[in-house]
């Protein structure tokens, strides 16, 4: 399948920076046939960064592949709360931004960009444990600790490692569309999408046994998306009543259930689109959503597009392997 636009992605190491938080966006965006990124990973100069957890990194590049980049991605490091990168960093930065490039912070990469000034006024999260310390040291940073990532267009930041993953994903879905981010979430053996809304962790205990039956009651409506999918429903499968499935369900996801399976039903909507030539009709009834017309008032309210300009978009020849 052809590959579209190359698209350069930066990684930026910086002292003391987290294995997972650098080798997250290095995996997901590696640089393949089947891809169309190319990754740099780079440091305030060529040559050993000192990083965390008893790693250092060798890197080909300086700062010059920040002003290379389309996307900088900035991996937490240890003690944000205590020092800002350096000044030739934080230029750096906020130059590769006002050429157009998004720039991407994963944990306590957050305090780096929130350094930049690029972060005032607008919403962002770190790693849990931060949220309190970014807040009192960038009080202009609307900062929400209790979801997974936010996009604010052209700068976007996550939580801990593993919202990296959702992040990087988030991104592919954006730039490729669902099938390229699923394909990536399969290879990487990880959840297709988890929402930028979910919680980073439950706020309260919640018993192992009715985790594991929401997933598996999630897992499958999935498969019946064609189908009457009622709070009922879902709630008798879960053998809890529909208050206390809502209720927990909110909590484990950041939606309602009838949130969720609409999403649901878009997302299939959207891959079904890339994929294959059915109609706008005929897709809107094997998603459950019954007419052309629904599939378009809710494509557009949760998009911002209509289904048609969206096929357009992510039509199945621009699209990776």
């Amino acid at each position: 399948m052809a590959v579209g636009r190359l698209r350069r992605v930066a990684v930026l190491v910086l002292e003391g920076a987290k294995p997972l938080d650098v080798g997250i966006p290095a995996q997901v965006f590696t640089t393949r046939a089947s891809m169309p990124y190319e990754v740099r990973v780079c440091g305030p100069a060529p040559g050993l960064v000192t990083g965390g957890d008893g790693l250092s990194y060798h890197v080909a590049d300086g700062l010059d592949a920040l002003a290379w980049a389309d996307i900088v991605f900035i991996p937490g490091y240890r003690f944000p709360d205590r020092d800002d990168p350096p000044p030739v960093v934080v230029d750096a930065l906020i130059a590769a931004h006002g050429r157009g490039a998004r720039l991407a912070a994963i944990s306590t990469g957050a305090f780096a960009l929130a350094a930049t000034g690029l972060l005032d006024g607008r919403r962002a999260t770190t790693h849990w444990h931060y949220t309190r310390a970014l807040a009192e040291k960038h009080p202009t940073v609307r900062v929400d600790e209790n979801v997974l990532f936010v996009d604010e267009g052209s700068v976007l930041t996550s939580a801990g490692a593993a919202s990296g993953i959702d992040l990087c994903l988030h991104i592919l879905r954006g730039d490729l569309g669902v099938a390229a981010s699923n394909h990536a979430a399969r290879r990487l053996v990880a959840a297709p999408h988890r929402s930028g809304g979910q919680a980073q962790y439950v706020p309260r205990s919640v018993p192992e046994p009715l985790g594991e039956r929401f997933a598996v009651t999630r897992e499958w409506a999935l498969h019946r998306l064609d189908k009457p999918l009622t709070l009922e429903t879902l709630a008798q499968h879960a053998a809890v009543s529909p208050r206390t499935f809502s209720r927990r369900f909110v909590q484990d996801t950041g939606y309602t259930p009838m949130q969720w399976v609409l999403r649901a039903r878009i997302d299939m909507a959207r891959e079904l689109l890339e994929r294959s030539q059915r109609s706008v009709e005929q897709i809107a009834a094997d998603v459950g959503l019954g007419t052309a017309a629904n599939l378009r008032l809710h494509f557009r309210r949760i998009l911002g597009t209509t289904p048609s300009e969206y096929r357009r978009t992510f039509a199945r020849g621009n699209q990776v392997a």
